[in-house]
């Protein structure tokens, strides 16, 4: 397992575990979905993840952040991890990368 020895490359790794964690319902991963609003690493690589659902009465909320939670938490470098659910900005389909929303046939 690698370990991390800056945040940039943390930061890749995580994202790169966020591209692996995906609604059940929609075929797109949560971070191209624009689910993923911020990751903060602080200086003891604690991360903090502020997400949010496409809709705020979802389902399988809990799974998905459960998800995400252990997903960037079984990162070698990662000290803890932490996931705040938030709703503001509410999510628009805007906010999918390209590729996204070329899979789901917005574009």
């Amino acid at each position: 397992m690698t370990t991390y020895q800056d945040k940039l490359h943390l930061e890749e790794a995580i994202v790169g575990v966020l591209k692996t964690v995906y609604d059940p319902e929609i075929p797109v991963n949560v971070y191209e979905l624009g689910l993923i609003y911020n990751i903060d690493i602080d200086d003891e690589y604690n991360v903090k993840v502020d997400m949010t659902l496409t809709a705020p009465n979802c389902p399988v909320a809990d799974s998905i952040v459960m998800e995400v939670r252990d997903k960037v938490n079984f990162i070698q470098s990662v000290n803890s991890a932490s996931v705040n659910l938030v709703f503001d900005p509410p999510w628009t389909k805007d906010m999918m990368s390209e590729e996204a929303q070329l899979e789901l046939g917005f574009l």
